[in-house]
This record gives C-alpha cells, sequence and structure tokens, in this order.
C-alpha cells in the first residue's frame, strides 16, 4: 500500500477545510490577565485552525509535502496561493510573540516543537519564500531543544504528545543537515535513555494513545544507532520473530471515533505502521522478524486508512499520520 494521487487529493482536500476553520479550537493559553481573552486568531495568526496549534502546524506540513509530491493536483495549486497568503514574515512575527509570553516556556513541548521543525524542512524543499519565512520560528524551536534536552533527565514514554522518542525522531531529521550539533544532543539523549532497553514487554495500548511507546522508541533507534541498531534491536524484542509481544502486531479497536481522545488509536494504527516499515527496512529482508514487521505494517494501515476522513475529532489530524505511513518523512 503506497500513497497514490487519491490519497493525496482526499487528504489534502480535507485538511485545507479545516487548516482555516477557527472553531472548534483548543487553546494552551496561560491567562495573564484579562486582555489575554482573545480569539485565536489574534494569538496564533498562522495556526489558529484544525482544533489546536499542533494539529495545524503538521496539517500544513501535510499539504506542503503532498503539493510537492503530486504537483499537478488541482487541490496543489490550492495548496500553493494558501503558503502564499499565509506563510509570510508578518504572520511568523506573531507567531513568535506568543513565545515571549510568560509561561510559554512548555508550550508545546516537544511535539508541536518537532512538527513546526518538520514544517520548516518540507517548506525548504519548495520553491518558495516559505522557509525563509518560518526560519525564526524554527530556530526558536531548535533553541528550546538545546535548552530543553540536558536538563530532561528521563524519558517520556507515554504514547501521547509528550513522547519524547516521536519528538526527537522529527527534529534530529530537521537537525542533521541544519543544526549538527542539535543533532549530536538527540542523539546523546536517545543513547543514554534507550540503549540498555531490553526485552520490551510493550504494555500498550493505552485508551487514548496516538503512540507506541516501544516502537517509537525503536524506530529512533534505526536513525540514532545506525548499523549497531539490529543488535539493539534483537535485544529490545528478543521474540518479535514470534510475533511477540503481540499487541505490537495488532491494530488497535476504536470504538467510538467521534471521541476525540478514542480517536487517537486511528492515529496509533498509523504511527505503528510507518514505525513498522522503518524497522523492517532498517533490519534487511534477510532478518527473520522482517516479514512479521512488513505485514504488521499492511494490517495496522488497513485499519486506519479507512477512517482518516469522516469525522472531524479524527480528521482535523490524522491525514498528517496517514502521509507518515505511507510515504515517511
Amino acid at each position: 500500500m503506497e500513497l497514490n494521487p487519491d490519497h493525496a487529493a482526499r487528504f489534502a482536500t480535507a485538511t485545507l477545510s479545516h487548516l482555516g476553520r477557527e472553531y472548534p479550537y483548543k487553546m494552551a493559553l496561560v491567562l495573564n490577565g484579562p486582555e489575554d481573552a482573545k480569539p485565536p486568531r489574534e494569538h496564533h495568526p498562522i495556526f489558529h485552525g484544525s482544533f489546536d496549534w499542533h494539529s495545524c502546524v503538521h496539517g500544513w506540513w501535510q499539504i506542503l509535502r503532498l503539493a510537492r509530491r503530486f504537483p499537478d493536483l488541482a487541490v496543489s495549486a490550492d495548496t500553493r496561493a494558501r503558503a502564499d497568503a499565509m506563510l509570510v514574515p508578518e504572520k511568523v512575527a506573531g507567531e513568535l510573540a506568543f513565545l515571549d509570553r510568560p509561561y510559554s516556556a512548555t508550550f508545546e513541548r516537544p511535539y508541536g516543537w518537532a512538527w513546526l521543525l518538520a514544517l520548516h524542512k518540507e517548506a525548504e524543499r519548495h520553491d518558495a519564500p516559505w522557509a525563509a519565512a518560518l526560519e525564526p520560528l524554527a530556530l526558536a524551536f531548535a533553541q528550546r531543544f538545546h535548552a530543553f534536552l540536558p536538563k530532561m533527565t528521563y524519558p517520556l514514554r507515554v504514547g501521547t504528545h509528550f513522547n519524547i522518542a516521536f519528538a526527537l525522531l522529527l527534529a534530529r531529521d530537521w537537525a542533521r543537515m541544519r543544526d549538527p550539533a542539535l543533532a549530536t544532543l538527540i542523539d546523546a539523549a536517545a543513547k543514554a535513555w534507550f540503549a540498555d532497553d531490553r526485552d520490551c514487554q510493550a504494555w500498550e495500548p493505552g485508551g487514548d494513545e496516538f503512540l507506541s511507546s516501544a516502537l517509537t522508541e525503536a524506530h529512533l533507534m534505526v536513525v540514532v544507532l545506525g548499523e549497531d541498531f539490529t543488535r539493539w534491536f534483537d535485544a529490545f524484542l528478543p521474540r518479535a520473530a514470534h510475533e511477540q509481544p503481540a499487541t505490537l502486531f495488532t491494530p488497535a479497536t476504536v470504538s467510538d471515533r467521534s471521541d476525540g481522545k478514542i480517536a487517537h488509536l486511528d492515529g496509533l494504527n498509523l504511527s505503528r505502521a510507518w514505525s513498522w516499515r522503518a524497522v523492517a527496512a532498517a533490519l534487511g529482508p534477510d532478518h527473520p522478524v522482517s516479514p512479521a514487521a512488513a505485514a504488521a505494517a499492511q494490517r495496522h494501515l488497513a485499519a486506519a486508512l479507512p477512517h482518516v476522513t469522516g469525522d472531524y475529532m479524527g480528521e482535523h489530524w490524522l491525514a498528517s499520520f496517514a502521509l507518515l505511513a505511507l510515504d515517511g518523512l
């Protein structure tokens, strides 16, 4: 199952419909006074749609990625026109101003930080002024990673927005060309936290998770360890060739897609598909886990792809994870 023009048109059309949809919107805001009670677009001139800030950011990543991959689609022209109007220096300045507010140090940490870096990297791949406009915001979040990682004593292994492995995976992809010192810091943190992990029990999924704690960690170690990954993985999931722990090979059941938290489980299925594909590629075709990993990726994709659109609680964000699952970073 690979990304095709039908996927691209469906995902981009849905995402464009809600990137500028101001309500409903979940603000991440500390009120410092009554003057702060104002509409989302006044706090976030660019990222005020798609229900919340981070979903808006990765929605932009998604539509720019699809416009690059399928430039001749009609919806890609709509994307470029919207980007020309929105990804401009004066609007970026408004987003930067929000970061200077009191009590903003943990705003969107680390999930939104990482997605903003991914968006900037994608914007750099276009012949357009969007990346130059976004660069000050990207550098601001990179600096936050520089300040945060040295004081982060313990990893965050949860399956939601706070998962540190997922954030480092995206941030490292940006940093390896733009900020080698940050890439080095990320590698050191990943090795300190995860290099000695053995026999992962994979007690997941939790009822509202969209990331696999086990597989996201493994995915990060694919890029951090390189040639040493296979040795690490064989100790981390020693029974994977026998599809154990079984929960990692079994798509999650989503009982109510109108429930915003339970709908996270569709994202879990998509993110697992992405990570299983990365693991299989890193292990190579001759490794005994690779067939099981590839089959698990397909099962998870099949379980989630039909539900990317249909209910706003999933539709405002799932297409980005579908794109990861189908096409990678």
